[in-house]
């Protein structure tokens, strides 16, 4: 007996040593910064430099990959499997021992190492298992129909009336999967004006994103935007353009999973997306010490939230999926939905009314609202990959119809900041002045939005005005009479800033005799309002 006992927990000490755990490695620099920097375009597409300095948005280190000889040399290493990297984090996730992977520690471009198994770094975390596509896999009813109410309710209908419908606006949708989106009827207007654009599968590593992989959800999310059927269903962005992004494997739960979203928030990034769309969220995990709590969707924790707010920082514009645990032991929203610096989306019922599966707000959000609105996702009206119109219940839906309506809000506002479309879309929403953790603040409406938005930049407009344009010297400043001073800053053409001056009726203007002659951003700002333009330094 006592051999058998030995035995036993020999094996039980074997099979702890070869445990296979999951990490970020955090590395600690990169190779030819200032180079990629002063030389954009060798990192960036066109369309994200240009979206970067109508956004304000400085070209950093961050825009620079990953040194390859570092992850060429990881791979390398003893029972190490690579699965994911991250620029902005100038991180690597890997696959492996404990002891193999704190052997990392000894390579000279390790910085540190932070396991998803938090009890190997600091306290352990633990919460209820829940399985994500529980409520959204319940198909309601097959039926045809059209998406009248969906789009309605958030008064979507009357930007297409007024030909707004995304069009020149472009969507990263991170998702399950995308069976069929290349083949069927409902995508064909999209794949017709060439708005479908290519995507990737992040894990199993290949750019067929078409492919069944075991789950449906991203082909109902993207119709919920894309799709259109003559006289039976029409997305609220049917004319925007998208990418398609493979990022969650349906077959299990794993940290690495938050890993692929980055690598496809960089992707989205670097090709200048304006808008990602993302109707997944990470709370609990297969192996349980992975687990996150209800305290943690604070928006400082998951590698996953961290990694969407540094997508908002670089000028796009995410909308989030609250999640369905409002009805669960968990019940307030799940990461990425958690950051401040997102939009987060969850559901009512076609009478507006709140459903219970719909995730809340709670005291781990201090001092921000989530979910922030509202859309239809109790029952709401979504095409599967054989092209049927059923209903199915989910803020994996309300999130996604509402991107799509924005998507036609922004066109309607192509000079508008992120920042600033999302408080139009805020401040035109139904609860505005009475937020609770339930709606947010409520269903927005996204013409009131458009209307108001207009009103104020006509206001900013009549306000705000500086002259000549080119200038060559002095550029002279009006200031608003209602204002005593003015912010002024002044950025070249990868968004770093190069000048920035207070402004007064004493002192109203800036000398910009030292810039070098080129186009230059301005934003005039004052407490409440500001506003960007462009001008051009001319020769002295």
């Amino acid at each position: 007996m006592k051999s058998i006992f030995t035995l036993l927990l020999l094996f039980l000490v074997i099979g702890k040593g070869f445990a296979q755990e999951d990490a970020w490695v955090y590395l600690t620099d990169k190779s030819n910064v200032a180079a990629s920097i002063a030389n954009p375009i060798s990192i960036l597409s066109q369309k994200a430099i240009d979206r970067k300095q109508n956004h304000n948005v400085a070209i950093d280190e961050r825009d620079v990959p990953v040194n390859e000889t570092y992850i060429s040399d990881l791979k390398l290493q003893t029972g190490i499997t690579v699965m994911a990297k991250s620029k902005w984090f100038n991180a690597i996730h890997v696959r492996g021992t404990e002891e193999d992977i704190n052997a990392l520690s000894n390579l000279n471009y390790v910085d540190s190492i932070d396991f998803a198994n938090q009890s190997l770094n600091t306290a352990s975390r633990s919460a209820s298992n829940l399985n994500k596509w529980e409520v959204e896999n319940e198909t309601i009813a097959f039926t045809y129909g059209d998406t009248q109410n969906q789009v309605e309710m958030i008064n979507a209908d009357n930007l297409h009336i007024a030909d707004f419908t995304g069009e020149g606006i472009t969507i990263a949708v991170m998702d399950a999967g995308f069976p069929n989106v290349n083949t069927m009827s409902a995508f064909q207007r999209l794949r017709d004006n060439s708005d479908l654009l290519n995507g990737y599968d992040f894990v199993d590593r290949n750019p067929d994103v078409y492919a069944f992989t075991g789950n449906n959800h991203g082909t109902k999310v993207l119709s919920t935007m894309a799709a259109f059927v003559q006289d039976q269903y029409v997305g609220t962005a049917p004319d925007a353009s998208y990418y398609l992004f493979r990022t969650e494997d349906s077959g299990s739960e794993n940290p690495v999973e938050e890993s692929y979203w980055v690598e496809a928030a960089e992707r989205a990034d670097s090709l200048g997306v304006d808008l990602i769309n993302t109707s997944l969220g990470y709370q609990t995990f297969d192996n349980p010490t992975y687990d996150y709590t209800p305290a943690d969707m604070n928006g400082q924790v998951t590698y996953i939230t961290k990694g969407a707010s540094i997508a908002a920082e670089k000028g796009i514009l995410v909308v989030v999926s609250a999640g369905n645990s409002g009805a669960t032991s968990w019940q307030t929203v799940g990461a990425p939905a958690d950051s401040p610096n997102v939009l987060s989306i969850g559901a009512v019922n076609a009478d507006g009314n709140y459903v219970t599966f719909s995730s809340q707000g709670s005291a781990a959000q201090v001092g921000y609202q989530k979910p922030d609105v509202v859309a239809r996702g109790g029952a709401a009206y979504v095409i599967d990959e054989f092209g049927g119109i059923v209903q199915n219940n989910g803020t994996s839906f309300s999130g996604p119809i509402m991107c799509g309506g924005i998507a036609s809000l922004w066109q309607a506002l192509p000079d508008a900041l992120p920042t600033e479309i999302m408080d139009f879309v805020r401040q035109s929403a139904s609860q505005y002045t009475t937020p609770d953790d339930f709606l947010g603040y409520g269903i927005p409406d996204l013409d009131l939005a458009r209307s108001n938005a207009l009103s104020l930049d006509e206001m900013e407009i009549e306000a705000f005005s500086f002259y000549p344009n080119p200038v060559a010297t002095k550029l002279n400043i009006e200031i608003p009479s209602t204002e005593n001073e003015l912010k002024v800053s002044i950025y070249n053409q990868l968004g770093q800033e190069v000048m920035h001056q207070l402004v007064t009726e004493a002192s109203n203007y800036i000398n910009v005799s030292n810039l070098a002659s080129g186009i230059y951003i301005i934003k005039l700002s004052t407490t409440n309002n500001s506003k960007t333009y462009k001008f051009i330094k001319s020769s002295n």
